[in-house]
Protein backbone atom coordinates (compact mmCIF):
# COMPACT_ATOMS: atom_id res chain seq x y z
CA UNK A 1 0.00 0.00 0.00
CA UNK A 2 1.06 3.53 -0.74
CA UNK A 3 2.45 5.89 1.94
CA UNK A 4 2.18 9.09 2.20
CA UNK A 5 5.18 11.15 1.51
CA UNK A 6 4.85 12.89 4.58
CA UNK A 7 5.21 10.07 6.38
CA UNK A 8 8.09 8.39 4.90
CA UNK A 9 10.24 11.37 5.61
CA UNK A 10 9.88 10.54 9.62
CA UNK A 11 12.37 8.37 11.45
CA UNK A 12 11.98 6.04 14.23
CA UNK A 13 12.72 8.17 17.69
CA UNK A 14 16.29 6.97 18.06
CA UNK A 15 15.94 6.38 21.73
CA UNK A 16 12.76 4.26 21.58
CA UNK A 17 14.57 2.13 19.10
CA UNK A 18 17.47 1.94 21.97
CA UNK A 19 14.87 1.19 24.32
CA UNK A 20 12.73 -1.46 22.53
CA UNK A 21 16.51 -3.28 21.83
CA UNK A 22 17.14 -3.40 25.25
CA UNK A 23 13.89 -4.51 26.46
CA UNK A 24 13.62 -7.46 23.60
CA UNK A 25 17.64 -8.40 25.08
CA UNK A 26 16.32 -8.04 28.66
CA UNK A 27 13.37 -10.76 27.78
CA UNK A 28 15.79 -13.08 26.65
CA UNK A 29 17.24 -13.41 30.10
CA UNK A 30 20.52 -10.69 29.12
CA UNK A 31 21.06 -8.34 31.90
CA UNK A 32 21.20 -5.05 29.99
CA UNK A 33 22.21 -1.51 31.92
CA UNK A 34 19.77 1.03 30.18
CA UNK A 35 20.94 4.19 30.00
CA UNK A 36 18.48 5.15 26.68
CA UNK A 37 15.27 6.74 27.34
CA UNK A 38 14.68 9.86 29.19
CA UNK A 39 12.45 8.52 32.47
CA UNK A 40 12.73 8.51 35.87
CA UNK A 41 13.72 4.77 37.77
CA UNK A 42 11.67 6.35 40.69
CA UNK A 43 7.77 4.45 41.49
CA UNK A 44 5.00 7.60 40.72
CA UNK A 45 4.62 8.46 44.42
CA UNK A 46 2.01 6.99 46.30
CA UNK A 47 -0.26 9.92 47.03
CA UNK A 48 -0.50 10.15 43.39
CA UNK A 49 -1.23 6.65 43.17
CA UNK A 50 -3.94 7.06 45.16
CA UNK A 51 -5.78 9.49 44.03
CA UNK A 52 -5.67 7.82 40.74
CA UNK A 53 -7.60 5.13 42.46
CA UNK A 54 -10.04 7.13 44.41
CA UNK A 55 -11.10 8.74 41.07
CA UNK A 56 -11.52 5.03 39.77
CA UNK A 57 -13.63 4.26 42.67
CA UNK A 58 -15.71 7.35 41.82
CA UNK A 59 -16.30 6.05 38.29
CA UNK A 60 -14.71 8.93 36.58
CA UNK A 61 -13.53 7.09 33.86
CA UNK A 62 -15.82 8.87 31.29
CA UNK A 63 -15.13 11.40 28.18
CA UNK A 64 -13.99 15.04 29.95
CA UNK A 65 -13.37 17.95 27.72
CA UNK A 66 -11.18 17.56 24.66
CA UNK A 67 -9.18 20.57 26.37
CA UNK A 68 -8.79 18.15 29.90
CA UNK A 69 -10.74 18.81 33.41
CA UNK A 70 -11.22 22.40 35.15
CA UNK A 71 -9.59 21.01 38.13
CA UNK A 72 -6.58 20.27 36.28
CA UNK A 73 -6.63 23.23 34.33
CA UNK A 74 -6.58 25.25 37.58
CA UNK A 75 -4.00 23.51 39.41
CA UNK A 76 -2.07 24.34 36.29
CA UNK A 77 -2.97 28.13 37.20
CA UNK A 78 -1.75 27.81 40.27
CA UNK A 79 1.09 25.73 39.64
CA UNK A 80 2.43 28.37 37.22
CA UNK A 81 1.52 31.14 39.92
CA UNK A 82 3.13 29.33 42.82
CA UNK A 83 6.37 28.28 41.06
CA UNK A 84 6.89 30.51 38.37
CA UNK A 85 5.22 34.04 39.07
CA UNK A 86 2.81 33.85 35.79
CA UNK A 87 -1.09 34.52 35.82
CA UNK A 88 -3.29 32.95 33.73
CA UNK A 89 -6.46 32.16 33.30
CA UNK A 90 -8.12 28.82 33.04
CA UNK A 91 -8.65 29.62 28.53
CA UNK A 92 -5.27 30.22 28.52
CA UNK A 93 -4.66 26.65 29.62
CA UNK A 94 -4.94 23.29 27.59
CA UNK A 95 -4.38 19.60 28.75
CA UNK A 96 -2.57 17.12 26.21
CA UNK A 97 -1.63 13.51 26.42
CA UNK A 98 2.17 14.02 27.20
CA UNK A 99 4.42 17.27 26.72
CA UNK A 100 5.52 15.66 23.29
CA UNK A 101 2.05 16.03 22.32
CA UNK A 102 1.84 19.37 23.51
CA UNK A 103 4.67 20.68 21.23
CA UNK A 104 3.04 18.90 17.62
CA UNK A 105 -0.50 20.23 18.64
CA UNK A 106 1.54 23.41 18.64
CA UNK A 107 3.39 23.24 16.04
CA UNK A 108 0.33 21.95 14.31
CA UNK A 109 -1.48 24.99 15.17
CA UNK A 110 1.16 27.78 14.32
CA UNK A 111 3.09 26.70 10.77
CA UNK A 112 2.49 26.64 7.45
CA UNK A 113 4.38 25.11 4.78
CA UNK A 114 7.68 26.58 4.59
CA UNK A 115 7.67 28.52 8.20
CA UNK A 116 10.69 27.89 9.64
CA UNK A 117 11.52 26.65 13.23
CA UNK A 118 14.52 27.74 15.32
CA UNK A 119 16.01 24.70 17.03
CA UNK A 120 19.02 25.38 19.42
CA UNK A 121 21.18 22.08 18.85
CA UNK A 122 22.14 19.64 20.93
CA UNK A 123 18.10 18.92 20.87
CA UNK A 124 15.24 16.65 22.20
CA UNK A 125 15.57 14.22 18.72
CA UNK A 126 11.66 14.63 18.29
CA UNK A 127 11.47 18.42 17.63
CA UNK A 128 12.34 18.49 13.90
CA UNK A 129 9.90 15.67 12.94
CA UNK A 130 6.96 16.89 14.38
CA UNK A 131 8.14 20.51 12.74
CA UNK A 132 8.35 18.21 9.65
CA UNK A 133 4.90 16.89 10.12
CA UNK A 134 3.18 20.52 10.26
CA UNK A 135 5.01 21.62 7.29
CA UNK A 136 7.71 23.39 9.15
CA UNK A 137 11.04 23.45 8.37
CA UNK A 138 13.19 22.86 11.14
CA UNK A 139 16.21 25.43 11.41
CA UNK A 140 19.30 23.89 13.47
CA UNK A 141 21.88 26.01 15.13
CA UNK A 142 24.55 24.75 16.14
CA UNK A 143 25.58 25.54 20.36
CA UNK A 144 28.56 24.41 21.33
CA UNK A 145 29.98 22.60 24.76
CA UNK A 146 32.49 26.63 25.29
CA UNK A 147 28.68 27.94 25.14
CA UNK A 148 27.33 25.92 27.67
CA UNK A 149 25.31 24.11 25.08
CA UNK A 150 23.54 27.45 25.11
CA UNK A 151 21.53 29.60 21.84
CA UNK A 152 23.59 33.15 21.87
CA UNK A 153 21.53 36.06 20.78
CA UNK A 154 24.50 36.49 17.72
CA UNK A 155 23.79 32.78 17.07
CA UNK A 156 19.74 33.53 16.89
CA UNK A 157 19.71 36.64 14.86
CA UNK A 158 21.94 34.91 12.49
CA UNK A 159 19.57 32.86 11.95
CA UNK A 160 15.59 34.38 11.70
CA UNK A 161 14.85 35.25 8.29
CA UNK A 162 11.59 36.97 6.62
CA UNK A 163 10.35 32.42 7.41
CA UNK A 164 11.07 32.50 10.99
CA UNK A 165 8.00 31.74 12.70
CA UNK A 166 8.97 29.43 16.13
CA UNK A 167 11.79 29.35 18.69
CA UNK A 168 12.19 26.49 20.40
CA UNK A 169 13.97 26.35 24.18
CA UNK A 170 14.18 23.53 26.35
CA UNK A 171 15.72 24.05 30.18
CA UNK A 172 17.53 22.27 31.16
CA UNK A 173 17.80 20.39 28.18
CA UNK A 174 17.26 17.26 26.78
CA UNK A 175 20.07 15.46 26.29
CA UNK A 176 22.92 18.53 27.56
CA UNK A 177 21.50 19.38 30.51
CA UNK A 178 22.13 23.21 29.91
CA UNK A 179 20.29 25.99 31.47
CA UNK A 180 18.84 29.37 30.28
CA UNK A 181 20.19 31.99 33.16
CA UNK A 182 17.29 34.54 33.57
CA UNK A 183 20.10 37.17 32.13
CA UNK A 184 20.41 34.86 29.30
CA UNK A 185 16.86 34.89 28.28
CA UNK A 186 16.92 38.47 28.38
CA UNK A 187 19.92 38.81 26.20
CA UNK A 188 17.91 36.31 23.46
CA UNK A 189 14.11 38.47 23.73
CA UNK A 190 16.14 41.00 22.60
CA UNK A 191 16.62 39.31 19.46
CA UNK A 192 13.04 38.07 19.22
CA UNK A 193 11.06 41.86 20.28
CA UNK A 194 9.23 43.50 18.05
CA UNK A 195 9.47 40.47 15.53
CA UNK A 196 6.16 38.46 14.65
CA UNK A 197 8.19 35.33 16.01
CA UNK A 198 6.58 32.79 19.00
CA UNK A 199 9.13 31.43 21.53
CA UNK A 200 8.44 27.81 22.70
CA UNK A 201 9.49 27.02 26.64
CA UNK A 202 9.77 23.23 26.96
CA UNK A 203 10.09 23.57 30.38
CA UNK A 204 9.36 19.91 30.85
CA UNK A 205 12.83 19.71 33.17
CA UNK A 206 12.17 22.32 35.11
CA UNK A 207 12.37 20.81 38.71
CA UNK A 208 15.31 19.44 38.22
CA UNK A 209 18.09 21.71 38.36
CA UNK A 210 21.63 21.45 40.62
CA UNK A 211 24.13 23.72 42.54
CA UNK A 212 21.15 26.25 43.51
CA UNK A 213 20.57 27.39 40.20
CA UNK A 214 17.34 29.07 39.79
CA UNK A 215 14.93 28.10 37.05
CA UNK A 216 14.03 30.96 34.38
CA UNK A 217 11.55 31.26 31.72
CA UNK A 218 11.02 33.77 28.84
CA UNK A 219 7.80 34.44 30.55
CA UNK A 220 8.99 35.94 33.00
CA UNK A 221 11.36 38.65 30.76
CA UNK A 222 8.53 41.18 29.94
CA UNK A 223 4.81 41.11 29.01
CA UNK A 224 6.10 41.23 25.47
CA UNK A 225 7.70 38.18 25.70
CA UNK A 226 4.56 36.59 27.55
CA UNK A 227 2.40 36.73 24.97
CA UNK A 228 4.71 35.34 22.25
CA UNK A 229 5.91 32.70 24.40
CA UNK A 230 4.02 29.17 24.68
CA UNK A 231 5.15 27.43 28.26
CA UNK A 232 5.32 23.32 27.71
CA UNK A 233 5.52 21.61 30.77
CA UNK A 234 4.17 17.97 32.23
CA UNK A 235 4.14 15.48 35.29
CA UNK A 236 6.51 13.04 33.24
CA UNK A 237 9.72 13.63 34.73
CA UNK A 238 9.53 15.56 37.77
CA UNK A 239 7.00 12.97 39.61
CA UNK A 240 8.13 9.97 37.66
CA UNK A 241 4.95 9.84 35.68
CA UNK A 242 6.11 8.82 32.20
CA UNK A 243 3.47 6.52 31.31
CA UNK A 244 0.44 8.51 32.59
CA UNK A 245 0.98 10.57 29.63
CA UNK A 246 0.05 14.05 30.96
CA UNK A 247 1.44 17.70 29.85
CA UNK A 248 0.01 21.01 29.48
CA UNK A 249 0.70 23.83 27.74
CA UNK A 250 -0.12 28.10 28.67
CA UNK A 251 -0.27 30.73 26.08
CA UNK A 252 -2.36 33.13 24.08
CA UNK A 253 -5.99 32.18 24.42
CA UNK A 254 -6.75 31.87 21.03
CA UNK A 255 -4.37 29.61 20.00
CA UNK A 256 -4.82 27.35 23.16
CA UNK A 257 -8.56 27.39 21.82
CA UNK A 258 -7.14 26.09 18.56
CA UNK A 259 -5.40 23.63 19.52
CA UNK A 260 -7.95 22.25 21.98
CA UNK A 261 -10.19 22.11 18.28
CA UNK A 262 -7.22 20.38 16.79
CA UNK A 263 -7.41 17.70 19.67
CA UNK A 264 -11.03 17.70 19.54
CA UNK A 265 -10.56 16.18 15.84
CA UNK A 266 -7.31 13.57 17.28
CA UNK A 267 -6.88 12.22 20.45
CA UNK A 268 -9.97 14.29 22.09
CA UNK A 269 -9.16 14.16 26.18
CA UNK A 270 -6.04 13.10 27.58
CA UNK A 271 -6.60 9.87 30.05
CA UNK A 272 -9.48 11.15 32.51
CA UNK A 273 -7.97 8.95 35.54
CA UNK A 274 -4.38 10.02 34.43
CA UNK A 275 -5.79 13.60 34.63
CA UNK A 276 -7.44 13.63 38.76
CA UNK A 277 -3.94 11.82 39.29
CA UNK A 278 -1.84 14.88 37.80
CA UNK A 279 -4.30 16.94 39.62
CA UNK A 280 -2.84 15.63 43.13
CA UNK A 281 0.66 15.70 41.31
CA UNK A 282 0.57 19.55 40.85
CA UNK A 283 -0.96 20.28 43.92
CA UNK A 284 -0.01 18.02 46.77
CA UNK A 285 2.98 17.28 48.64
CA UNK A 286 6.54 18.06 46.92
CA UNK A 287 8.81 16.47 49.24
CA UNK A 288 8.55 13.61 46.85
CA UNK A 289 9.98 15.39 43.67
CA UNK A 290 12.73 16.91 46.28
CA UNK A 291 14.17 13.67 47.43
CA UNK A 292 14.25 12.73 43.74
CA UNK A 293 16.24 15.90 42.80
CA UNK A 294 18.36 14.85 45.55
CA UNK A 295 18.95 11.64 44.03
CA UNK A 296 19.53 12.51 40.85
CA UNK A 297 22.51 15.24 42.10
CA UNK A 298 24.14 12.50 43.76
CA UNK A 299 24.09 10.25 40.73
CA UNK A 300 24.99 13.29 38.37
CA UNK A 301 28.33 13.17 40.37
CA UNK A 302 29.31 9.75 40.06
CA UNK A 303 28.31 9.72 36.56
CA UNK A 304 30.65 12.48 35.36
CA UNK A 305 33.02 11.54 37.66
CA UNK A 306 33.06 8.21 35.91
CA UNK A 307 32.61 8.99 32.67
CA UNK A 308 35.64 11.24 32.81
CA UNK A 309 37.57 8.33 33.73
CA UNK A 310 37.23 6.95 30.72
CA UNK A 311 39.80 7.35 28.03
CA UNK A 312 38.44 9.01 25.20
CA UNK A 313 35.45 10.65 27.01
CA UNK A 314 35.03 14.08 28.83
CA UNK A 315 31.60 15.45 30.57
CA UNK A 316 31.01 18.83 31.94
CA UNK A 317 28.60 19.20 34.59
CA UNK A 318 24.83 19.15 33.76
CA UNK A 319 22.86 22.41 35.11
CA UNK A 320 19.86 20.56 35.48
CA UNK A 321 17.97 17.23 34.05
CA UNK A 322 19.10 13.72 34.32
CA UNK A 323 21.45 13.45 31.56
CA UNK A 324 24.93 13.44 31.06
CA UNK A 325 26.44 14.53 26.99
CA UNK A 326 29.85 13.42 27.03
CA UNK A 327 32.16 14.43 24.34
CA UNK A 328 33.96 11.28 22.74
CA UNK A 329 35.28 12.58 19.34
CA UNK A 330 38.54 11.12 20.87
CA UNK A 331 37.44 7.55 20.82
CA UNK A 332 36.93 7.83 17.24
CA UNK A 333 40.93 8.64 17.04
CA UNK A 334 41.98 5.35 18.44
CA UNK A 335 44.02 2.66 16.70
CA UNK A 336 41.56 -0.24 15.78
CA UNK A 337 38.17 2.44 15.93
CA UNK A 338 37.90 1.82 12.08
CA UNK A 339 37.52 -1.60 12.22
CA UNK A 340 35.29 -1.94 15.07
CA UNK A 341 32.96 0.83 13.02
CA UNK A 342 32.57 -1.64 9.91
CA UNK A 343 30.90 -3.89 12.01
CA UNK A 344 28.16 -1.53 12.05
CA UNK A 345 25.85 0.15 9.58
CA UNK A 346 25.12 3.46 9.20
CA UNK A 347 27.12 6.79 8.64
CA UNK A 348 27.72 8.13 12.10
CA UNK A 349 30.39 7.46 14.32
CA UNK A 350 27.75 7.89 17.07
CA UNK A 351 25.57 5.39 16.61
CA UNK A 352 27.86 2.53 15.68
CA UNK A 353 30.02 3.25 19.25
CA UNK A 354 25.88 2.67 21.02
CA UNK A 355 25.95 -0.55 19.34
CA UNK A 356 29.14 -1.67 20.06
CA UNK A 357 28.20 -0.51 23.82
CA UNK A 358 25.29 -2.71 23.77
CA UNK A 359 26.97 -5.84 21.89
CA UNK A 360 30.84 -5.51 24.43
CA UNK A 361 29.04 -3.69 27.83
CA UNK A 362 25.92 -4.44 27.60
CA UNK A 363 24.25 -0.81 28.22
CA UNK A 364 21.94 1.22 26.08
CA UNK A 365 22.95 4.42 25.77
Amino acid sequence: MKLSKRIQQVKPSPTLALTALAASLQAQGIDIIGFGSGEPDFDTPAGIKEAAKRALDQGKTKYTPAGGIKELKAAVVEKLKRDNSLSYEQSQVTINCGGKHSFYNLMQVLLDDGDEVIIPSPYRVSYPPMVSLAGGVPVIVECPERNGFRLTPKQLLGAITDKTRVVVLNSPSNPAGAAYTRDDLAALAGAIAGRDIAVVSDDIYESIMYDGRAFANMANISEEMKQKTFVLNGVSKAYAMTGWRIGYMAGDAAVIKNVETLQSQSTSNPTSIAQYAAVAALSGDQNPVMEMVSAFARRRTLIVNGLNKVPGFACSQPDGAFYAFPRISDVYRFRGWEKIASRYEGSGNSSKLCSYLIDEALSGV
